[in-house]
């Protein structure tokens, strides 16, 4: 059998799903019975927004996450090669773009399987877009090291690369402040720091001033998807 594997971009939030996934993609989604997933339970709700007449319990569904080992992985793709059409999606986002995705896309293209990626949300591209930092030359470095002394270290290293390339990344929601309030106090002044917060959501939030200016008003990314950016 020869098998497709799409890419499913899926919305940043629960706000105007149907808004943010285009025609084509709900066409593709109509193809599909087998759909590796990152989360059961949102993909399942997003499979509902799309169309409420989709029968879920005729789809068969594989969690692929940051807790798949690698021979789960390997059975995923088992059951991949047993299907025409086959769809990845992460939780929010492009699959492959910082998830774990990656791993089943790596794999079909060791056994030539067509992988076509659609077109949908990206946070990390939504926010480069704009934060008006180098978007000619641009690097994406995922999440920064957990401990202080090798992230404060990360921090500084990525400062002095942010002169000739615009350096981007994330954190996890709840440590957002500690983040931020360690770039402000590792940061030099006139350094350019992008905040782009809940992307898509009614309350979006996007700004870039130096640092120097935020820390006269710091903004409030308790909780909140977040992507930080740093530049000339």
């Amino acid at each position: 059998m020869n098998t497709t594997l799409y890419l499913l971009p899926t919305p940043l939030c629960d706000e105007n799903i149907l808004q943010f996934t285009v025609p084509y993609n709900i066409s593709v989604i109509h193809l599909c019975k087998y759909f590796v997933v990152e989360e059961l339970k949102t993909a399942r709700r997003f499979l509902k927004v799309i169309d409420r007449n989709i029968n879920i319990d005729e789809l068969i569904f594989s969690e692929l996450n940051e807790h798949t080992s690698p021979q789960e992985s390997l059975e995923i793709f088992k059951t991949t090669l047993q299907h025409e059409n086959v769809i990845l999606m992460s939780e929010a986002g492009c699959p492959g773009v910082a998830d774990p995705g990656a791993a089943l896309v790596q794999m079909a293209h060791k056994q030539n399987i067509k992988v076509v990626p659609l077109i949908g949300p990206s946070s990390i591209l939504m926010a480069v877009m704009a934060g008006g930092l180098n978007g000619q030359n641009f690097a994406f470095n995922g999440y920064l090291p957990k401990e202080k002394p090798g992230r404060t270290q990360k921090i500084k290293l990525l400062e002095k690369l942010s002169s000739d390339q615009s350096q981007w990344f994330i954190e996890t929601p709840y440590r957002n402040v500690q983040l931020f309030d360690e770039l402000l106090a590792t940061l030099n002044g006139n350094t350019k720091l992008c905040i782009a917060l809940n992307i898509t959501a009614a309350n979006e939030f996007i700004k870039t001033k130096t640092v120097s200016d935020w820390k006269k008003e710091k903004p409030d990314l308790n909780k909140i998807p977040c992507v930080f950016g740093i530049g000339a």
